[in-house]
C-alpha cells in the first residue's frame, strides 16, 4: 500500500478530526483513510463520542467530495477507513465500531480495525 507522508489539513466541526493518512492500496485499488487510535480504550462516553465524531468527519470527507477535490487520482476508487489501534478496543468500543461498520457499508465504504503494536511495546524490557 502506498502511504503518503502527508496528513490532510481538512478539519471539521469539532476539531477532533483530521484525516491522519490518505493512501492508495494498489493491490485492492482502494483509497484508504487511516485513523490512528493510540490510546487505551476506556469505554467512556467521551471517548466513544469522539470516535463517532471522527468517523462522521471521515465519512463526510469521502461522501461530500473532499477526497476527490484534494486527491483527484483517488476519486473513483472504492474507499476503506482503516482504524489502527495500539490496543484492542474494549466491549463498548467494539459495539460502536460494529454499528459504524454496518452504517458505512450502506454507503459502500469498507471499514476495518487493525491492532498494531509499536516496536517499543514488543521489545523485552531489561
Amino acid at each position: 500500500m502506498k502511504i503518503e507522508p502527508q496528513t490532510s489539513n481538512i478539519k471539521h466541526r469539532v476539531d477532533v478530526a483530521v484525516i491522519d493518512v490518505i493512501a492508495h492500496n494498489a493491490k485492492t485499488d482502494e483509497a484508504v483513510l487511516v485513523m490512528n487510535e493510540a490510546h487505551t480504550w476506556d469505554g467512556s462516553d467521551a471517548q466513544l463520542h469522539a470516535l463517532q465524531e471522527r468517523f462522521n468527519a471521515y465519512a463526510s470527507f469521502l461522501l461530500d467530495g473532499e477526497l476527490a477535490e484534494s486527491h483527484p487520482e483517488l476519486a473513483k476508487k472504492h474507499a476503506r477507513i482503516e482504524v489502527r489501534c495500539d490496543h484492542i478496543p474494549d466491549a463498548r468500543a467494539l459495539e460502536l465500531l460494529g454499528m459504524i461498520h454496518d452504517q458505512l457499508s450502506f454507503q459502500e465504504i469498507k471499514m476495518e480495525v487493525v491492532v498494531v503494536r509499536n516496536v517499543e511495546s514488543r521489545m523485552p524490557k531489561h
